[in-house]
């Protein structure tokens, strides 16, 4: 039965109050939550209940913002501050993203002591900074975090110029590990001494962590800029080789695939020569020093490729492509002793088993006690000498 024009009138006026309804709340404001003081003084106190200077119970905020982080530093503040403490300092109660469990509670056990008013140096701070820099971290310039204002503080021991310590407090040796502080301060005191730009600074604190991750000794004793600067340009262009040899062994390997060969399970390294290393000890009579050892090895992965090509001052990483397609290997021949490793020769090895190149140190040919070495790995291993 068809429907009358009032009936349809109806319908569509309840059709608007509905939609009208929906649109109302969806755009209404939802009422706020009242703010959370108890649960606030409950954050700030954990941990500290025994350092309070004031009775958690005799808070009463007149605050109107609802954001957790600011109620936990009023209440801090309420419930340790008896002196400014620096805004830095402050922050581990507004955001603790990114740190350990450790590292917040050190930087919260620093502000209480600040706050009451009692020695940061005694407290801790002096595992790392002395109580001249102590004092400087606690006055650091406007906008330094945490991280920055400790650097910033050890660089004014170095240096007077404010500026120079703020590239040190904004360069990556802020981020460094505190583990690590006697080698970080030796690189924060070289580029007090030998100022550069935060730029530099940073580029050459990547070269930095790399040779301490090759050389665990490596320090800046002794070295100057322009070294440096020398040192890690080579290592770019190490870097840059190491990324073509890559490139070449990732085509290699995905042939190998696609025809039904089974990948090496470290897919760094290349199958090489299936011969195996070597190590040959001399008598207690002929050898030179005591625990003296030659070690043959061969040389299968990217970097050790290029670090070879580098110590030696030879161009064998441009023999990456033979040795991953299998038409040759390359080997080292060192020599061990209870305090260092001598590179001593690099060998090319063809798919006859013959010893086509020996090569030492910028391309000089092998001395005569490196000869004899060279022929005892030989004999071992089937290969064939010129």
């Amino acid at each position: 039965m068809a429907r009358s024009i009032i009936q349809r009138r109806q319908d569509a006026e309840r059709e608007r109050i509905e939609i009208y309804d929906a649109t109302l709340r969806r755009v209404a404001r939802r009422p706020r939550p009242v703010p959370d003081f108890l649960k606030a003084i409950e954050e700030a106190e954990r941990g500290f209940a025994g350092e309070v200077v004031r009775d958690p119970q005799s808070w009463h905020p007149q605050m109107k913002t609802r954001n957790a982080a600011r109620l936990r530093l009023a209440a801090a503040r309420h419930l340790f501050a008896l002196y400014p403490v620096p805004v830095m300092l402050e922050r581990i109660w507004l955001d603790d993203a990114g740190l350990g469990a450790e590292e917040v509670r050190l930087r919260k056990h620093w502000y209480v002591v600040a706050a009451r008013g009692g020695s940061l140096y005694k407290a801790g701070a002096g595992n790392w900074l002395t109580r001249k820099e102590v004092h400087a971290f606690l006055n650091p310039p406007a906008g330094l975090g945490f991280d920055e204002a400790f650097w910033q503080a050890i660089a004014r021991s170095y240096v007077d110029d404010p500026s120079r310590a703020m590239c040190i407090a904004r360069s990556k040796i802020a981020r460094s590990a505190r583990g690590e502080i006697a080698f970080w301060r030796d690189v924060a005191r070289f580029f007090c001494i030998n100022p550069a730009p935060v730029e530099t600074i940073d580029d050459l604190c990547d070269y930095l962590v790399e040779s301490r991750r090759r050389d665990p000794s490596y320090s800046v004793e002794g070295r100057t800029l322009a070294s440096l600067n020398r040192r890690m340009h080579e290592w770019h262009r190490d870097m840059a080789a190491i990324e073509r040899i890559e490139t070449i062994r990732r085509r290699a390997a995905g042939r190998a695939t696609a025809r039904g060969v089974n990948a090496s399970a470290d897919d760094r390294v290349w199958s090489g020569s299936p011969l195996a290393d070597w190590e040959w000890a001399p008598s207690a009579k002929d050898a030179k020093v005591k625990g003296e050892r030659f070690v043959v090895r061969q040389l299968k992965q990217a970097e050790d490729l290029v670090m070879e090509s580098r110590a030696m001052r030879h161009c064998v990483s441009t023999y990456a492509a033979k040795c991953i397609a299998g038409h040759a290997s390359i080997w080292s021949l060192r020599r061990c002793t209870k305090d260092r490793i001598d590179r001593l020769l690099t060998i090319e090895v063809d798919q006859q088993g013959r010893a086509v190149q020996v090569r030492g140190l910028a391309n000089r040919l092998a001395h005569a006690d490196e000869r004899n070495v060279l022929e005892r790995w030989a004999k071992a291993r089937g290969i064939a000498l010129r």
